[in-house]
């Protein structure tokens, strides 16, 4: 005869219960990062790979020694803080610079509010920032290395070339296909909106992820890059797709803003997120000073997550509403 409390778990309310650990999301999501960081590769050659292995091992060294924990790997979650830095950087950056911003995305966004579950702001991102206000010429995104496809022996950094957003008449240089692929200059994770697509699909087979946040985000970029981004290519609808395939919005879309973390959790809640994410993108991208504004979209949504879920709450059942 089985025993009854193996079978009924007695506690106290909330009821909520979840099959999947922590140590298992943050696998799924470096399984959904692998494409993207395979395309990197591809596209970068061994550079890229050096990139994604000193910020992946530094998050995961300084969180365990933090930590004082002798596991590196512990939950996974600084594996995948390492790694989505990794994606937002160029393909050959100083490694100093790799170090330092890998080790802030853990201290000064992550460790310091209280671990994993209490950070406020998306770590990966917040190292980004750290590295872009401190060394703006590395990170610029003006001027970076081109995609030289499976040439692993070659020295990428010692060619530059302009990026997609750095103007209109740079961006007619590049097709959507080209945009699609990945086979231009950009950052780790954003080259290719293929790799990305395919790693998300991954994370909504698993239920980690749903359609609203990316949903909200990308219709809201392509809907204003249609009416305001200046009729590339002719065509507003086809300008609009440039400004969703072009620079971070689809990593920032799929992989940043979707932070289970920082994000909000009521449905209302992550539509409205992703829709103002895509607002403040497309307000600096088009009358802002820099080319791209994902990162900072999404730090100023971070901020604003306990606001939007306190104003999103459903009704409780068979409740009332309160009189003024």
């Amino acid at each position: 005869m089985v025993k009854l409390e193996k079978k009924l778990i007695v506690s106290s309310s909330p009821h909520i219960r979840d099959i999947d650990s922590i140590q298992s999301v943050m696998t799924d999501v470096l399984i959904a990062l692998f494409p993207v960081a395979l395309m990197a590769v591809l596209l970068f050659g061994y550079q890229a790979l050096v990139t994604m292995v000193v910020a992946v091992v530094t998050a995961m060294l300084v969180e365990a020694l933090w930590l004082r924990k002798r596991d590196i790997y512990n939950d996974g979650s600084a594996a995948v803080t390492g790694l989505l830095f990794a994606m937002v950087l160029p393909p050959s950056p100083p490694w100093w610079l790799v170090v330092v911003g890998s080790a802030s995305a853990i201290i000064i966004a992550k460790q310091v509010f209280g671990g994993i579950g209490y950070n406020i702001f998306n770590p990966a991102l917040v190292g980004r920032a750290v590295v872009l206000v401190s060394w703006g010429g590395y990170m610029a995104g003006n001027i970076w290395s081109p995609p030289q496809p499976f040439a692993f022996g070659a020295d990428i950094a010692a060619v530059t070339q302009a990026t997609a957003l750095s103007s209109p008449e740079v961006a007619l240089q590049y097709s959507l296909a080209q945009l699609f692929i990945g086979n231009v200059p950009g950052s780790l994770g954003e080259t290719s909106a293929l790799a990305l697509l395919i790693g998300a699909a991954w994370l909504f087979y698993k239920g980690h992820i749903d359609w609203r946040i990316p949903g909200g985000y990308i219709g809201t970029v392509f809907l204003m890059g249609a009416v305001f981004g200046g009729g590339l290519y002719e065509n507003h609808l086809v300008t609009g797709l440039f400004h969703v395939v072009a620079g971070g919005v689809m990593l920032g879309a799929l992989f940043m803003a979707t932070d289970m973390v920082t994000s909000p959790i009521t449905p209302k809640g992550k539509l409205i997120f992703g829709i103002g994410c895509g607002l403040i993108t497309m307000l600096i991208r088009i009358w802002g000073v820099l080319p791209e504004g994902v990162t900072y979209a999404i730090l100023l949504m971070n901020a604003l997550v306990p606001i939007i879920d306190n104003f999103t709450v459903p009704k409780v059942f068979g409740g009332v509403k309160k009189n003024a």
